[in-house]
């Protein structure tokens, strides 16, 4: 069957046993899907929490990649393996291939983070300038862990949902990714969901969005519908 690697938002958070409608939408088509908690997640002491998922992006993207190459030692065709991921998640799900440029032959990803430096800009007027910048750090990591700097190493198709309303984090982030993608000649689509915000919290917009997530997905990996 094909499977899906998909790390949750955050980073400071952790899956846990329960309903998670996106993956659950993924799973019903026929999908495996794999919700790992790589370093980086909260919830298991320091030791395990390393500094966060950007500023340690190598482990946290490292344990990522990691639960795809399980997957695959587990009997999953290694052609049919895909990462799909919102908000950090989306971040790890395009920051991947720089560290297993071909180990994923799909990304989707929602409301990501794309570049760190852009990021920290965009809390710069307000009240948690500092926190967000204390957060993301200062260092070589900047360039490094930021996707939108690291579109050379994304050789799979690669698909972008993003709200206009997004107070989390600004459309321009996919909007930077999209471009950089397009100029180096790199499979992307992007797709803008008008007046919603981080959660895209409407019913009729998820919908499409599963759906075409889901044709992208088998149109990459060549699956039958």
């Amino acid at each position: 069957m094909p499977a899906i690697v998909m790390p949750h938002g955050g980073p400071t958070a952790r899956d846990e046993w329960g309903f998670d409608w996106l993956a659950q939408f993924f799973a019903a088509r026929g999908y495996a899907v794999l919700q790992p908690n790589f370093r980086g997640s909260s919830g298991y002491g320091d030791g395990w929490f390393q500094n966060n998922g950007f500023k340690s992006w190598k482990i946290a993207i490292g344990d990522i990649d990691d639960g795809g190459r399980w997957l695959i030692a587990q009997g999953i065709d290694p052609a049919k393996l895909a990462v799909v991921g919102w908000s950090y998640g989306g971040y790890a799900a395009l920051q991947s291939p720089v560290l297993a440029p071909d180990l994923f032959k799909a990304i989707v990803a929602i409301a990501p983070v794309t570049d760190l430096a852009a990021l920290c800009e965009e809390s710069r007027d307000f009240s948690n300038y500092r926190l967000v910048d204390g957060f993301i750090g200062r260092g070589d990591h900047i360039r490094a862990g930021s996707p939108a700097q690291n579109v050379a190493a994304i050789r799979a198709p690669v698909l972008l949902f993003h709200g206009t309303e997004d107070q989390n984090v600004g459309v321009g982030q996919s909007r930077l990714m999209a471009s950089r993608l397009k100029d180096a000649g790199k499979p992307v689509e992007f797709v803008e969901l008008k007046g919603l915000d981080h959660q895209i919290d409407d019913g009729e917009a998820r919908v499409a969005m599963l759906d075409k997530a889901d044709r992208f997905l088998r149109a990459a990996m060549k699956m039958a519908d």
